[in-house]
């Protein structure tokens, strides 16, 4: 186990990136903790109200997330000042993230459904992190061999399509498939070839006219929300904790 972690961890430089990642999920697991116990009106943690105003906790990530991001820079990927600079930024980011929603909609939607945007981001986060731990880099550049990369129109080709997969995978509205695709282009060659969301710039472009195509959108979209809609709000509810109820639209 040591051996491993050394050749693929410590030699290659990704420890910080490990440490970050560990202190980013930490850090949104421990703050949704405390946001709950708040919430319920449980242990000794209140809101942090000077003066009346609402500090929320994206603040402090913020200045964490620069005075981590800027030491990083500056401290390289070994030595102890990279170490302590990954865990810092790590933190910052598991603390702007965690409020990823209120940034998106300039509002306290934290408890609200909207709020689950940033549990979502933090998730996705998260997994492209360990992808990049994982060996993976974007576009599978680094997965040519040496010959193949002396080779200057093959690094090219070999970035331009990956690059333009993924590109179409977020344009039909697969917003995880083309952001992950970005490490494993397989993912985004899938993602590429399917059916476009009904909603996305590719339906509505390219689907104008294809009055079938567009009826096969839609159902696929309706039978895969139907499925996956269930799981993906108990695993966020579990993480995240369930929103607050909406009231009932009065008459």
């Amino acid at each position: 186990m040591g051996h491993w972690f050394y050749r693929n961890i410590l030699e290659p430089g990704k420890l910080p990136m490990l440490l970050a990642l560990a202190s980013f999920v930490v850090t949104f697991l421990a703050t949704r903790s405390v946001t709950r116990l708040i919430r319920a009106g449980r242990g000794p943690f209140k809101n942090v109200t000077p003066g009346g105003m609402h500090i929320h906790h994206v603040v402090p990530g913020v200045v964490l997330s620069v005075v981590g991001g800027f030491g990083a820079v500056g401290s390289g990927r070994h030595g102890v000042g990279a170490a302590v600079c990954a865990v810092i930024f790590g933190t910052g980011a598991g603390l702007v993230l965690d409020e990823f929603a209120l940034i998106l909609h300039l509002d306290d939607v934290y408890w609200t459904e909207r709020g689950r945007k940033s549990v979502e981001v933090v998730v996705l986060a998260a997994a492209l992190a360990l992808l990049v731990i994982s060996g993976f880099s974007p576009f599978e550049v680094n997965s040519l061999t040496p010959d193949e990369r002396q080779n200057r129109a093959a690094v090219i080709l070999t970035f331009v399509s990956n690059f333009l997969l993924a590109l179409i995978a977020l344009l039909k509205g697969k917003l995880r498939m083309g952001l992950i695709g970005v490490l494993v282009p397989v993912v985004a060659l899938v993602g590429a070839v399917r059916l476009a969301r009904p909603e996305s710039y590719w339906a509505r472009r390219f689907y104008r006219r294809r009055t079938k195509a567009r009826a096969r959108a839609k159902k696929r979209a309706i039978r895969h929300d139907r499925r996956w809609a269930g799981p993906r709000r108990a695993f966020q509810d579990l993480i995240g904790g369930a929103p607050d109820k909406a009231p009932p639209h009065e008459p």
